[in-house]
């Protein structure tokens, strides 16, 4: 029998069944969910590691809004009690040393996984949301007043095609990666392994003629996409065995995560450090001896 990095999310037949996210309230701009829009008031807690996590990071970044809401990184090695701080990387605002005191704080209980992002709201003392496809929505639009209003990754014009393309990438892709990575059985890995790049080819076919998913436009589903992109050829080509091909031999997927690394702002929301050690120290299902490696020798910014 094959041990499973988290049992808990594995079914009969070895596949990977990721975890419904515990907690869904809605911060919104005219107050009317109970959590009012106000600069200061809400804490991102994230993972420079996790690629749900990066999408929050993205967004906070992009729409401007570091000012009006604070963020922890947490340790990119997550152990068996889950995500921690310490004197690296601390909790600057309630001092816990796991993330799961915000859970517990939250609900004593929550017995899932704890994961990021969480948004954490300082007046109420507990979790608004852990939802990363939710939180960006909450992001791009509710909190306006305090960042950049002139962005908008989700336009109302749009948004049924944006919708489309994210539900066609979730499982396969974002998800898919771990659909692969955790699968447990032959025949859930290499449904899960086809089921990725069945879409992967579809993409590369369209960015083929077109600069972005949906059109020429710059939308919430190619922010969704990216963060598994970034991490594909490092981690998740050979660390969840996804390796039909490398990313950089895909030349309009290619070329596609250079144009989005290339927006002012996303460079530094990429930390290869964090992400190479955790997934390589954290996953010792996958990888017992833990040796985080040295290649491969990539660059977003150059041809290679």
């Amino acid at each position: 029998m094959v041990k499973a990095q988290y049992p808990k999310e594995i079914n009969i037949q070895g596949e990977f069944v990721r975890q419904v996210s515990a907690f869904r309230k809605w911060v919104t701009a005219d107050g009317s969910s109970g959590f009012p829009t106000e600069s200061g008031r809400y804490h991102l807690y994230v993972s420079l590691a996790c690629p749900w996590a990066h999408r929050t990071i993205i967004y906070r970044k992009l729409k401007k809004l570091e000012n009006a809401i604070s963020m922890s990184v947490v340790d990119p090695i997550r152990e068996e009690r889950g995500w921690r701080f310490n004197d690296e990387f601390p909790d600057s605002l309630n001092g816990f040393s796991f993330l799961s005191e915000a859970y517990r704080a939250t609900n004593p209980e929550f017995e899932g996984r704890v994961t990021v992002p969480v948004l954490w709201d300082k007046k109420t003392g507990g979790i608004v949301n852990n939802e990363s496809s939710e939180l960006i929505r909450m992001l791009n639009s509710e909190f306006d007043a305090f960042g950049d209003p002139a962005i908008d990754f989700y336009p109302y014009s749009m948004r049924k095609e944006i919708d489309n393309m994210n539900e066609m990438i979730y499982n396969s892709v974002n998800n898919g990666v771990y659909r692969c990575g955790f699968a447990t059985a032959q025949k859930a890995y290499e449904k899960a392994f086809n089921d990725l790049w069945g879409t992967l080819e579809k993409l590369e076919e369209l960015l083929g003629d077109q600069t972005y998913l949906v059109g020429d436009t710059l939308t919430e589903a190619d922010w969704r996409l990216f963060p598994t992109l970034v991490r594909f050829d490092p981690v998740y080509y050979s660390h969840f065995k996804c390796n039909k091909h490398r990313l950089v031999d895909c030349p309009n997927l290619w070329n596609y995560i250079k144009r989005l690394y290339a927006v002012p702002g996303i460079a530094e929301t990429v930390d290869m450090d964090h992400i190479k050690h955790h997934y390589f120290m954290t996953h010792e299902k996958l990888n017992p001896s833990r040796i985080v490696p040295v290649g491969p020798a990539i660059s977003f910014n150059g041809d290679k």
